[in-house]
Parts: C-alpha cells; structure tokens; sequence
C-alpha cells in the first residue's frame, strides 16, 4: 500500500491500531539505558509516545502524513518536545545522525527493498545501540492467521542473517502471538539485536 493508501485507511478511522505500544516492544527494550530512539514507519505513533514517556528522545517517521498528524495528536503535552514527527519515505530517507534504539514494527516491503533500508538501519546504531523489530513471519501465511499473505514481503531468518553480521544477536527467530477468537496463533518474527559498545 503507497502513502495515499495508508492516508485513507488511518482517516478512515479514530484508531487502527491499539492507543498503547506494541506488546512486544517494552520486554525488548527493557534494561536499555535510554537515549535517543527511532520508530521506524512509525504509523499512528504508539510505540513513539510510550518511548518518549519512558524518557527517550524519538524520532518517528512514516510516509503517512496523515498517520504522523494523528501521533501528534494523541501525543500528550508534556511529551511534545521528546518526539520529532517526520513525513518521509524511509526508502531514501537520511537521518544524518544514530541512535541509542531503533525500532521496526510490521514494515513490509519487497526484499530487496527491506534490505536495503535494513542494512542503513544498523548503520544508524550508536555504539552500544540496539535494533528491535518485529514483523509478520513467512511461515504465517500458511500456519498462523491475519497480516499479509504475500510471502515476500515477510520475515525470516535469512532476511536479516547478512545485515545483523556485525550485531551481537539476543534473538532473531520466531514467535507465536495468540490473537483472540482465533484457534491458531499468529507467527510473528522478533530480532533484538545491538552493536558493541567499543565500535
């Protein structure tokens, strides 16, 4: 979906996503001495708002304006000035300086489009910097339910073996994500990852 796309869909309703941060963001950013972050394809903002409230100074970005128009508004008064709102397209997108923390929640794109703004990713990292994502794993279009059903635009291991080469790797593997009402879990793909604290 282009930017118009994702314009539409987050005006069509008050929220498409939930108002609190992702589920799996806070355990994987926990113990994470707090600095500067960014949310990549930020969308509405929530994992931006909940970063900033937990004392970060965030950069969030996303092709939405739309999208960044809502996570302005529903950002809190006293949190303002710890998040900076980009509209940008972050396949040629520059930030010009790193950051302690990066977060990929849910960005799918071709591979070899992912790719390459996965590896400007990890160039972004300060040393001791720490990459969290997570995304709709391949795997689920066949055993898990709801997200995507185009493989190619999913996650797997050896979407992110090559960029994470020079990352100390927590973890970069499946997990599965109970959604209500549904029998089978959803397959999600996790990687917490950081860059050495002596690069």
């Amino acid at each position: 979906m282009d930017s118009a796309g994702w314009d539409a869909r987050y005006e069509a309703s008050e929220l498409v996503w939930s108002r609190g941060p992702n589920q799996f963001l806070p355990p994987l950013v926990e113990g994470s001495k707090v600095g500067s972050a960014l949310d990549l394809a930020c969308g509405e903002g929530r994992n931006a708002i909940w970063l900033a409230s937990q004392g970060w100074q965030v950069t969030a970005v996303d092709f939405s304006a739309a999208g960044i128009e809502k996570g302005k508004t529903l950002t809190p008064d006293d949190l303002q000035n710890r998040i900076e709102w980009v509209v940008a397209d972050l396949v040629d997108w520059e930030p010009g300086h790193t950051f302690d923390l990066i977060a990929v929640f849910y960005l799918h794109l071709p591979t070899a489009v992912f790719s390459s703004v996965l590896e400007r990713c990890v160039s972004w990292l300060a040393p001791g910097g720490r990459l969290v994502a997570v995304g709709h794993a391949v795997r689920n279009v066949a055993e898990g339910v709801g997200g995507p059903q185009a493989p190619e635009i999913l996650w797997d291991d050896d979407l992110f073996r090559p960029a994470l080469a020079d990352l100390v790797v927590t973890e970069c593997a499946e997990r599965l994500r109970p959604v209500d009402g549904e029998p089978r879990a959803a397959i999600d793909f996790v990687v917490n990852a950081h860059r050495p604290d002596n690069e």
